[in-house]
């Protein structure tokens, strides 16, 4: 499960409506007959509308600055693995995205309990994911790309008179290299803004910065996971602790479909990634059997080479270790762990 929340930003403009990120939302809509499209929900309804989420998104701004973000994004992408287990079912995912807001409105430190009531959220299930230029398959397709695209400029300029040469002989050279790229879509190189194959069924969540009763702020981008300041004299708690709503999202999910996670899919796991990689390394090496065989075995089904791990000890060169890093995180991001 990887999960990010993201503030509004256009620039350093905050005061945009949240109409252009909703028309963005409803592209996967575009062409659908009305009883296969897609529609934003909340904790209570299903079925509504775009405009209602404008509507009810910006009109809920009170109190606000305007160098302050009106709502803000959180995305929930399941890995394949975890979409297998409930079936790519966007009825469990509703169910699982109305569970988790309510570990996200537990996650705000505050003088009184903020429950999910508290929190004005609309919510949309997508099913397609395009290749970005981070991916790993773009990566290691992008010679072949660059390399093409000189080929097809060296054409355009023959034809124009620019320059001479053989189109024939070019053209043969252009179709040897979209051949010899190593990722293909049914038998068509993969290029940025490509669907992936597969189960890609991740939710978008429009959080509004406002509670729903537009009275107060409630920001997961608070810079503290809980603190005080003093108001008008008076103590008053602040604050959002991300990683408490990111391991009890992924616990959620754990708890409400049955699933066994293995430790190469967990927050903590990412999490120490990032902090302590030797670290990660000899966790890794000290799993049990059984979970450390399907540990690899994930991590090679991502594109990623475990280096060789001591049991006793972690010796890895930096560049290695930095490299197996970035492997690592990079499939965390895209779901591709699990696979």
């Amino acid at each position: 499960m990887y999960t990010t929340i993201t503030k509004q930003h256009q620039g350093e403009n905050f005061n945009g409506s949240v109409r252009d990120f909703v028309k963005y939302l409803e592209k996967e809509n575009e062409g659908k007959s009305p009883e296969l499209q897609e529609q934003f929900f909340d904790q209570y309804n299903d079925g509504i509308s775009g405009e209602e989420v404008i509507s009810e998104i910006d009109n809920n701004t009170a109190r606000l600055g305007k160098k302050d973000p009106k709502f803000y994004s959180i995305v929930v992408s399941p890995s394949q693995r975890e979409l297998k287990a409930i079936g790519n079912d966007p009825e469990k995912l509703r169910e699982y995205t109305r569970e988790i807001m309510k570990d996200y409105a537990a996650s705000f430190y505050r003088d009184r309990k903020v429950s999910v009531d508290d929190i004005k959220y609309y919510a949309k299930i997508e099913r397609e994911r395009t290749f970005k230029g981070t991916d790993k398959e773009i990566r290691e397709n992008q010679p072949y790309a660059t390399k093409i695209l000189e080929l097809k400029k060296e054409v355009a300029r023959i034809e124009r008179g620019a320059s001479k040469g053989n189109i024939k002989s070019i053209k043969k050279e252009i179709d040897r290299l979209e051949k010899d790229a190593p990722h293909k879509i049914d038998g068509k190189r993969v290029v940025r803004g490509m669907k992936k194959e597969g189960m890609q069924t991740h939710v978008h969540i429009i959080v509004s910065r406002t509670d729903a009763t537009n009275s107060y702020s409630l920001s997961p981008g608070a810079k503290f996971k809980e603190s005080t300041t003093v108001l008008n004299g008076v103590p008053q708690k602040q604050g959002f602790h991300r990683d408490k709503f990111y391991g009890a999202a992924e616990k959620t999910f754990d708890k409400k479909f049955g699933y066994k996670r293995n430790f190469v899919e967990t927050y903590k796991a990412r999490n120490m990634l990032d902090k302590d990689p030797k670290r990660f390394l000899a966790m890794l090496a000290g799993l049990p059997t059984t979970e450390k065989q399907m540990a690899f075995k994930m991590l090679f089904k991502a594109g990623i080479n475990v280096p060789t791990i001591p049991t006793n000890k972690v010796q890895l060169a930096y560049k290695a270790l930095m490299k197996f890093k970035r492997g690592v995180e990079t499939a965390m991001s895209s779901g591709s762990i699990g696979v």
